[in-house]
């Protein structure tokens, strides 16, 4: 039986793939209703792509820094059901759950890193199941949930392993040669934009300065595009690259979609220079 710690019920910031069509994140809302009802759940997003830890990490990263302290409870699991581990990691920030695939790395380190691991291996913190492809409702959200009511300590989910025994996402970085820097879209909202892993001090030390043009090659194709500060900056249709709110170059088009009107998905290879 777990035993109850002393401790208010911290909120838990939920992030999945498993969209809104299916009953999943309205069950995993139930199992931590039940288990912690005093825990608010914020729903980060349900809508990365299926299996895209990628773009699971870079949303939770995205967004850590404006969540309160809590539980981060993250579900972007294509190895539901395999050898890999079920991790409960304690931070400065708050508790991680989530599977051992790198969809937590990015954004426990951006808040300075685990304390302390454990595997999440004790089956009274767990709902028995016929089945192993749902461990979002199975094993992740009642140890969430334990975790966020105080009901469970890390030593009661499982036997602690080393901080070197998380698995890494090996996020591509930008390159700069030439004069050029090279980088890749990393993430496309709804509106259309296009985030790259660019950042404004990479084109600033190639040359390039806010509120002239910068030459973007995007394939064989050349683009001369503003570096603005707002959509309204350029006329309606037009494209503009800006800093977005997490900081990176990004590509948009003012009422518009620069995904669509340059034809770019996640991962295409991007390049800028000044003028």
């Amino acid at each position: 039986m777990v035993v109850t710690v002393a401790g208010m019920s911290s909120p838990i910031s939920f992030l999945s793939d498993f969209g809104r069509q299916d009953e999943f994140v309205g069950v995993v809302h139930g199992v931590v209703a039940k288990l912690a009802p005093e825990s608010n759940v914020i729903d980060v997003t349900h809508e990365i792509g299926r299996g895209d830890v990628l773009a699971g990490a870079l949303a939770m990263t995205r967004a850590i820094q404006y969540l309160p302290d809590g539980v981060a409870l993250m579900v972007v699991d294509p190895g539901v059901g395999s050898e890999r581990k079920a991790l409960a990691l304690e931070t400065s920030w708050g508790f991680f759950v989530g599977p051992d695939n790198g969809l937590m790395s990015p954004a426990v380190a951006l808040v300075g890193g685990a304390t302390r691991i454990v595997t999440i291996e004790n089956p009274e913190v767990m709902i028995p199941s016929p089945g192993a492809t749902f461990h979002g409702r199975d094993v992740f959200a009642p140890v969430a949930a334990l975790l966020a009511s105080g009901q469970a300590t890390l030593d009661q989910l499982g036997p602690e392993v080393g901080g070197d025994d998380l698995t890494p996402l090996l996020l591509p970085l930008s390159e700069t040669k030439d004069g050029v820097v090279s980088g890749k879209c990393w993430w496309i909202d709804r509106f259309g934009n296009v985030e790259t892993n660019v950042g404004p001090d990479d084109l600033v030390a190639v040359g390039a300065v806010p509120g002239t043009e910068v030459t973007v090659q995007i394939g064989a194709t050349s683009h001369q595009i503003a570096w603005a500060t707002s959509y309204s900056d350029v006329a309606e249709g037009e494209a503009l690259i800006h800093v977005d709110s997490a900081g990176l170059v990004a590509l948009a088009v003012n009422g518009g979609s620069a995904a669509e009107k340059f034809r770019l998905h996640d991962g295409v290879a991007v390049s800028f220079a000044s003028g």
